[in-house]
């Protein structure tokens, strides 16, 4: 008895911890409606030829409002801007003085950036990915996403919250490279200045408006 007691007490905690990924993932879609916070990328290369893959580290700042807006400011280890105003994607790299366009639509198609920009709910992400809740870890809660399309950039996202906050997003692509972000100060619901989802190329820029 004792043992069939303690394998139920086991299990139960088992589904309650993943219950709460999954209710993480939920408060954070329905509920945050936007934020800002600083973040430190991580990107690890996969390995070749038996050798350790080459790690990247930067760093920068990062806001969004739904539906559809977000903005990266990379600061680490040389300056870019990354920002989406629902409808266009500019990338912008100061060192190059080069602006890049592209429809925000298809270049972010399923990728983490919908995800946290765009998505409302769990439903909707359910009809491109399969959901799991994992056990609680580094005291975040987590949810692993795989994509159900075979042909897409991502191999697998996992997102890890604090209650309704997004953490942690850990990210492999079909080439079995690894980018992680962690993200710190995060300030959910607070008004974000529609100045930052806006972009114009600076005056002598070189701009490139790839095909829509």
């Amino acid at each position: 008895m004792k043992k069939i007691t303690l394998a139920l007490a086991i299990t139960l905690c088992s589904t309650w911890s993943m219950a709460d990924g999954l209710q993480a993932l939920d408060g954070f879609l329905l509920n945050v409606r936007s934020g800002q916070a600083d973040f430190t990328q991580t990107v690890t290369a996969p390995e070749k030829n038996g050798e350790p893959g080459r790690v990247s580290t930067s760093s920068g700042t990062f806001a969004f409002e739904r539906p559809g807006k977000f903005r990266f400011d990379y600061t680490k280890p040389f300056p870019q801007e990354i920002v989406g105003d629902g409808k266009t994607l500019w990338v912008y790299d100061e060192d190059l003085n080069q602006a890049t366009s592209r429809d925000q639509a298809q270049a972010l198609n399923n990728t983490p950036a919908a995800i946290i920009s765009s998505a409302t709910s769990r439903a909707a992400l359910e009809k491109d990915y399969v959901l799991t809740a994992e056990p609680e870890a580094g005291g975040l809660q987590w949810v692993l996403a795989t994509p159900k399309a075979a042909d897409g950039q991502l191999r697998s996202l996992r997102m890890g919250f604090k209650g309704e906050v997004l953490q942690a997003l850990n990210i492999e692509d079909n080439f079995a490279q690894l980018s992680q972000l962690q993200f710190s100060n995060f300030k959910a619901n607070q008004p974000v200045d529609a100045a930052q989802f806006q972009f114009t190329p600076p005056a002598g820029a070189d701009v490139i408006r790839e095909a829509q």
